[in-house]
């Protein structure tokens, strides 16, 4: 620990994001950055814990003190070595984590606590600039082959390590470029596209197999692949939406977030939309249903498009400034949060349920809403709708964000015939086996929807439980290179 009293030199002092005017006009990255001098300032502020509860609050375990205090002494190789030893792609998580690890850092009793998740970014951006982070292909081949299933968080991590203990992996993915949501759910001004495609470059020398556009279950069956590879990775994310189960739900401008957050990142990308298929906020009042991270998508691409209104609506209570008594240091912190896109301007309302979706001419015109109210008795919660509060909303676009149920299980999920928990996400055991042997499966499609870090932590421990599954059911032929 180079700076014992950092913490108590230096104040927690955030990037901060561009200039509001200029940032809603395009779609590039809203966040800022530190000088180098900053940035090591509050790396000090790290206290280097005896009991680094950082460390507990992070799904993949990353080593913070270790290197918070290799940025502290500007070794910025030795701050990405570590870095790499828990996580394959900091430079994700280090733009769009929440970053549990600071609702647990020590410092967070006092809501004062290390810049994690910024300085996991400057390590990384530091690491590919210096030209520390370069492909390093296995020198050993084992001759078994690999099939990763889907190629968001979880299957990148999981694909990475598997390569890169000599196992040949091919990634498939049934879009036209890979990244799953990482490239088509996350906008553009979280989460710069080119940051994709730099890592991607490194992976492909590394000898990374990506086969695009290719929908396993479709244009490929599962069979084909059963004989072709020696073990199958599933890693195909929770894509089924929540629905809107109300009158109307079926008006012409209802639409799920995700198709209309991926069309976008199309367009960046400069694919053309037909103008009968586009989803547009521009010139409409819209409203977004859903109080989460997808809705707050939303919401910085509907202004950005140039919407009239937007306005988000969450069916559950506004959340506490400060942390209840029930929800302690160094658990998350169940309070307000505020994104970017929700300082663009948006109103946000809270406790309110959708009731109906009224139209004109096929097309929405305004939703019904009522307030709720949710209690508590013997331990259930019920919610009951406050007589006297139905009012209407005007829209003219209305984007579903309500989470995702399960993973879709058309396709290769039911040609494999594989069995699904109560929720509907895929059975594994743990080994990560699902009820088709030799078929493995992991992140968003085993336990629903969650954090890309979490996606990560599950594609590494997949990984793992796949090579131990390959040297145990197969002779490695460890051919050198």
């Amino acid at each position: 620990m180079g700076n014992p009293k950092g913490f108590l030199q230096y104040t927690r002092k955030v990037a901060g994001y561009r200039p509001l005017n200029e940032r809603t006009s395009d779609f590039s990255e809203v966040e800022q950055t530190l000088n180098e001098q900053d940035r090591r300032d509050q790396a000090a502020r790290c206290m280097d814990c005896g009991v680094p509860f950082c460390q507990w609050g992070c799904p993949v375990m990353n080593n913070m003190p270790e290197w918070q205090d290799a940025i502290y002494r500007g070794d910025w190789k030795n701050a990405i070595d570590l870095l790499h030893v828990t996580n394959n792609f900091p430079e994700f998580t280090g733009r769009i984590c929440p970053a549990p690890c600071e609702h647990a850092c020590t410092l967070s009793i006092n809501d004062e606590p290390v810049t994690i998740r910024e300085n996991e970014a400057a390590a990384s951006e530091k690491g590919f600039e210096l030209g520390f982070i370069v492909p390093n292909p296995p020198q050993v081949r084992t001759g078994l082959k690999v099939a990763v299933i889907g190629s968001g968080p979880a299957g990148l991590a999981c694909a990475d390590l598997l390569n890169k203990w000599g196992h040949t992996v091919t990634l498939f993915e049934k879009d036209e470029a890979i990244g799953g949501l990482l490239r088509y759910g996350i906008p553009d001004f979280k989460l710069n596209k080119r940051l994709i495609d730099r890592r991607l470059e490194i992976l492909e020398e590394e000898g990374l197999i990506f086969r695009t556009s290719t929908h396993v279950g479709i244009d490929v069956k599962g069979q084909e692949l059963l004989n072709e590879f020696d073990a199958i990775c599933l890693t195909i994310g929770a894509m089924k939406p929540r629905s809107l189960n109300v009158e109307g739900a079926g008006l012409k401008g209802v639409h799920y977030a995700m198709d209309f957050l991926t069309q976008q990142n199309r367009v960046n990308r400069g694919t053309r939309i037909p103008d009968e298929d586009r989803i547009t906020a521009t010139g409409k009042d819209v409203v977004v249903i859903g109080g989460g991270d997808t809705g707050s998508d939303c919401v910085g691409t509907s202004i950005r498009q140039g919407a009239s209104s937007v306005t988000q609506i969450e069916i559950l209570p506004k959340p506490p400034q400060d942390r209840n008594p029930d929800n302690p240091w160094p658990y998350w912190a169940n309070t307000l949060r505020y994104s970017s896109s929700h300082e663009e301007g948006c109103e946000r309302l809270w406790s309110l349920s959708t009731r109906k979706c009224t139209g004109d001419g096929g097309k929405i015109k305004s939703i019904e809403v009522a307030e709720v109210e949710w209690l508590r008795n013997n331990g259930k919660t019920t919610m009951m709708e406050k007589p006297g509060t139905v009012r209407q909303i005007k829209a003219d676009l209305i984007l579903l964000a309500m989470g995702f149920v399960h993973c879709i299980h058309e396709g290769i999920a039911e040609e494999f015939g594989l069995q699904f928990d109560p929720r509907g996400n895929i059975l594994v055991d743990q080994h990560f086996m699902t009820s088709k042997p030799g078929v493995f499966a992991a992140g968003d499609a085993t336990i629903g929807a969650s954090l890309v870090v979490r996606a990560i932590m599950q594609g590494r421990n997949l990984a793992k439980a796949v090579d131990k599954f390959l040297k145990k059911n197969h002779q490695p032929l460890t051919i050198s290179y």
